[in-house]
């Protein structure tokens, strides 16, 4: 089938971005229930207090409330949720709204209904919460030290997880070594602020939940979403319609899936909130801070021989998704390069900060962040171009597909090829030459680069690296492909698309394995538990789609399309191999008279079993489940730990003003390798997306707390997303290499947002080469950066 793609390939207009540009899109706000009411939620101030009392008299007394209720009162229908982490951590007891202690500002301490959401708003200022304040915990390092106050009492310790890696031998590198490498890196906390941020409709009814959501992987979640409201899957039905973004931080919502919809069961009612702005910025989910201290082992050449890495992750309050960042850096363990030995201590510890989770680039965009950053620190310490020294360590074509140091495998790729183009698109080597020009002329020009992967189709056996007890191994995905009685084509998704037009996707494969056009493609919009096919790792994350769900949707419509094969051989009196599927008709190759109708081989297949081919059941549905053959990690935790590598390469060059350390763009280049593009035009916006939300990570975004654990960017007046005005013309080109391990080809487009944070800080630092300055932080403030510049030129 590959080589008779005709769709496949084409840039296929979105009709998801069709319907939305109409205003026709459906979300959860647009849902509406008969008896429909209002929750608002009351947050906590402080970032650890004692929650003495709750007093809700004043707020029932407002027209139209429904139920004010504590803390302590929706408990009694919850069960905590689970702790993804170990003992003694998850021992911690973690209920979606705080019962008898806050751990975080923001997090929910009451509760009001209302018949609109105006009375509950007016209801929910009139709830009275005495607290006794507490010292909060906001320094990870000081976790380390000892010297917090311990956050969970049942846990005993502010420490949730530690993990130990040792690939080869770090210290047969150090000793082979000319020179050792030493840097203290941080990459920051930010986010993804959604254009939709968290929205729950609930609705209890006769024993079963009902709940339309925007969580990304509600599947996957559904065990602790079950937990949490102590039932079973059976017993909860979960529709997510279209969702305004996601990015990894809608997996989060899922706390507040169980908490709306406990609500809904004590008042007996749908139950719908929707988050503000200002709750999203402070409440929802964060991506988690990570610090390194790192030391790197060099050869005068520039061949990096391994790496000693300690780090620490801050994941806030909870372990509600995290600790799994101490697991999943290791898809992509060595970056681009080729060395061997690292050795990497990992802490995941609990402060008094909203919980993290994914956020666009998970866990390998810190990790590749200080890979990137080592091998400029190195070229600068060798007297070594940053170019130069990525040749030098980058894994070659030839070498694909490649093991790394931890048995995964690259599936192919020309990472050297693809940064070099980046470098041509921006005149690199003009660049360097002018440098020492502009500097004379007062004029501090930077030139930067990175390459970074994105792992896709994870295996979840990689949990088991850090809790060996986990039964997870493995990822799967479902798709079903039907032939309706009257010919029609109508796929149903087990994925969560939020912008990635999974629709229009997967009626170009369907459309070209059955013989007709993406029009003639009906994809069933959201996902919907109650008919649509599902595993427990359906959803939309981890880049996951190209090496599962696209892969599901195919084979669910060959399937189909051997059926209806069949029933045309039978109909036509012909062999199967001589029946061609063309314009919604099969026909007799070497006679195109002989044909018939898809809706005459519909009605057969539904209507008319006497004329199936022998064995053949009645109806035309084709469900198939993909799962690649994954097996866990070993002992060392060694294995392969992904399916597919997409990457990117990025240049960029940078000024800045050494007055007032603002960073200005002057040219922005971005090679990407996504394997089989199967619609060009969808990859280049997500390209685009990818890159705006990495230079954003750098220049704008970043959730900044003080000492008393106060979220001081919460609000769009502090937390800078980038407007159109900020945002460069981004120019691309693509490298189209593709996967040997998907029928397709295809690697996914991955999420991008990696690869622009070294590289800009690397353009930076370059830029400033002159006053000797070393950049250790994934996001630059021109207030800081002037007065290091500052600080520079007095000495």
């Amino acid at each position: 089938m590959t080589s008779e793609f005709k769709y496949v390939g084409s840039a296929v207009k979105s009709r998801e971005g069709w319907r939305h540009v109409r205003g026709l899109g459906r979300f959860v706000e647009d849902i509406k229930l008969p008896g429909e009411t209002y929750l608002v939620l009351v947050r906590s101030p402080y970032p650890h207090a004692r929650i003495k009392s709750v007093d809700v008299s004043k707020a029932l007394r407002v027209r139209g409330v429904i139920a004010a209720l504590s803390g302590v009162e929706i408990a009694k229908v919850l069960k905590p949720l689970p702790q993804l982490t170990v003992p003694p951590a998850s021992k911690v007891v973690d209920y979606p709204i705080a019962v008898n202690k806050a751990r975080y500002v923001g997090e929910p301490v009451a509760a009001v209904v209302a018949e609109n959401l105006y009375a509950a708003r007016d209801a929910a200022e009139l709830v009275d919460v005495d607290y006794e304040v507490l010292k909060p915990v906001v320094d990870p390092a000081a976790v380390l030290a000892g010297e917090a106050p311990i956050i969970h009492e049942e846990a005993g310790t502010n420490i949730a997880a530690t993990v130990e890696y040792d690939y080869g031998d770090y210290d047969e590198a150090a000793a082979n070594a000319d020179k050792i490498v030493k840097a203290k890196l941080r990459f920051h906390r930010f986010s993804s602020t959604p254009l939709e941020p968290f929205a729950v409709l609930a609705s209890y009814e006769g024993g079963v939940y009902h709940i339309y959501c925007n969580n990304q992987m509600p599947m996957f979640l559904s065990p602790s979403i079950a937990r949490g409201l102590d039932t079973d899957i059976s017993s909860i039905r979960i529709v997510t319609p279209d969702i305004g973004g996601g990015f990894g931080v809608k997996i989060l919502s899922y706390p507040y899936m169980v908490l709306v919809g406990g609500v809904s069961k004590i008042v007996g009612r749908p139950v719908k909130w929707v988050e503000t702005r200002s709750e999203h910025m402070v409440a929802s989910s964060h991506g988690a801070e990570r610090f390194f201290e790192v030391e790197a082992a060099f050869k005068n050449d520039g061949t990096l021989l391994g790496i000693n890495a300690t780090t620490i992750d801050d994941i806030g309050a909870y372990a509600r998704h995290e600790p799994a960042g101490l697991t999943v850096w290791a898809q992509v363990a060595s970056g681009a390069c080729r060395f061997k030995h690292l050795r990497q201590k990992m802490y995941a510890v609990f402060t008094n900060k909203c919980p993290a989770g994914p956020n666009r680039g998970f866990s390998r965009a810190p990790h590749q962040f200080m890979i990137e950053r080592i091998l400029n620190i190195a070229a600068n310490k060798l007297g070594k171009d940053q170019l130069e020294i990525r040749r030098i360590n980058y894994v070659t074509r030839d070498e694909q597909p490649y093991e790394t140091l931890n048995k995964c495998v690259y599936d192919g790729g020309d990472y050297i090829g693809a940064l070099e183009k980046a470098a041509g698109m921006i005149g690199y080597e003009e660049w360097r030459r002018r440098q020492a020009e502009l500097r004379a002329e007062g004029r501090y020009v930077g030139v930067g680069l990175a390459v970074t992967l994105d792992s896709g189709t994870a295996n979840f056996g990689q949990v088991r690296m850090l809790n060996p007890n986990l039964p997870n191994v493995g990822t799967s995905e479902a798709a079903s492909v039907q032939m309706t009685p009257d010919g029609k084509i109508v796929v149903r998704l087990g994925s969560v698309p939020q912008g990635q037009s999974h629709e229009t996707i997967a009626s170009q494969i369907v459309a070209d394995v059955l013989g007709v056009t993406p029009d003639e493609v009906y994809v069933a919009p959201g996902f919907d538990s109650a008919s649509h096919p599902y595993t427990l790792h359906s959803g939309t994350y981890a880049s996951r789609f190209a090496g599962t769900g696209m892969v599901a949707v195919y084979e669910a419509a060959r399937k189909l399309r051997e059926m209806v094969v069949s029933i045309a051989a039978r109909l036509l009196e012909a062999s199967r191999a001589d029946i061609v599927l063309s314009n919604s008709s099969a026909y007799v190759g070497e006679a195109p008279e002989r044909k018939v109708s898809f809706k005459r081989i519909a009605r057969t297949a539904y209507a008319n079993p006497y004329e199936l081919p022998e064995g053949m059941e009645p109806g035309l549905y084709a469900l198939a489940v993909y799962s690649p053959p994954f097996h866990p990690p070993d002992e060392r935790k060694m294995g392969n730990l992904t399916l597919t590598y997409s990457y990117q390469a990025h240049a960029v060059v940078v000024e800045v003003d050494p007055e007032t350390g603002q960073v200005k763009i002057l040219d922005y280049a971005i090679v990407d390798d996504c394997g089989r593009a199967v619609n060009p035009l969808l990859v280049d916006g997500q390209v685009h997306g990818a890159a705006l939300h990495g230079l954003a990570a750098v220049l704008y975004e970043s959730f900044e707390y003080d000492e008393a654990g106060q979220l001081l960017t919460s609000t769009f007046m502090d937390y800078l997303p980038p407007t159109a005005a900020d945002t460069p013309s981004f120019r691309c080109e693509r490298i189209s290499i593709p996967s040997p391990f998907t029928p397709l080809g295809a690697k996914g487009v991955g999420e991008g947002c990696g690869t622009p944070i070294p590289a800009i800080v690397n353009a930076v630092e370059n830029a400033l080469q002159a006053f000797g300055i070393d950049l250790s932080d994934s996001h630059i403030k021109p207030h800081q950066l002037a007065r290091l510049i500052s600080r520079q030129k007095n000495r």
